[in-house]
């Protein structure tokens, strides 16, 4: 049975090989967006960045100064020997892990925007937690900057204009343009109810890259078309991918949500026996 205290440490080491790099399906999709670049300067800023992953890789330091706010997924077995709280021992991680790696403070109070210096508060982390069967615990960490969530978006379309998704898909990239610092991945949600399609647009962005389907692939075109590029300085790649989650709906709604992620798609998982 995992002990609290061996818990805390696994997490904040997940916590610190989430920030210093990169997944190997991101790390891919930057190469294969560098080799095939045809402007140069959307070549030497994917060059850097490509860089920056290596240093960051090397001398262990985070991979962007905007260390995020951290979102865990959760999976509990129905059968797992567990006598601690996990969700307090995961706020234990955080404020552990904002020394230790370190974190930039990133959590303020929404009005007063007082800091609370350890990068937890109300609602913050943002645990998700799942029951499956067996005995086994999994955790999964996603470092969210400020930069690509800002650019978030929410449309309440009328129940006939499905066709109208690709348009507001395209407006909210071009609203972006280089603020939340492409090459990007996209998430959309589909369905649900207001809050549901938010919360399945994060859920696609956060994917792993490598596998569109065929409406997935031509949004992911005709982001590319746009030629906003690496940095909003031009280039042929806007995004890296676009992925789609759907849910089903009130008959008389269709909530699209859009949600972007920065080149730097942080993640980690750890599976506990």
């Amino acid at each position: 049975m995992i002990t609290r205290e061996s818990f805390v440490d696994e997490i904040v080491a997940l916590i610190g090989e989430s920030e210093v790099s990169l997944p190997e399906d991101v790390v891919r999709a930057l190469d294969a967006a560098f080799e095939r670049e045809s402007d140069p300067i959307a070549i030497s800023q994917i060059g850097a960045i490509l860089e920056n992953i290596e240093i960051a890789g090397d001398k262990r330091i985070p991979l962007c100064q905007d260390t995020g706010i951290l979102i865990f997924d959760v999976l509990v077995g129905t059968g797992a020997r567990i006598d601690f709280d996990i969700r307090d021992a995961i706020f234990d991680a955080v404020v552990a892990a904002t020394n230790t790696v370190p974190l930039r403070p990133n959590v303020v109070h929404p009005l007063t925007r007082k800091n609370t210096g350890n990068n937890t508060g109300k609602g913050l982390p943002d645990i998700v937690f799942n029951l499956v069967r067996g005995s086994s615990l999994e955790v999964s960490v996603y470092p969210k900057g400020a930069g690509s969530e800002n650019m978030s978006r929410l449309a309440m379309l009328k129940p006939g204009e499905s066709d109208e998704i690709e348009r507001f898909v395209l407006e909210t990239v071009i609203g972006a343009g280089g603020m939340p610092c492409p090459p990007i991945i996209v998430g959309v949600g589909i369905g649900g109810s207001a809050d549901l399609a938010a919360r399945l647009a994060k859920r696609a962005a956060l994917r792993p890259l490598g596998a569109m389907n065929d409406f997935e692939q031509g949004l992911c075109d005709a982001v590319n078309m746009l030629g906003i590029g690496a940095m909003g300085l031009g280039g042929d790649t806007t995004a890296l991918g676009v992925h789609m989650e759907m849910a089903h709906s009130h008959t008389a709604s269709l909530p699209v949500a859009v949600n972007i992620q920065c080149w730097a798609s942080r993640r980690a998982h750890k599976k506990f026996s």
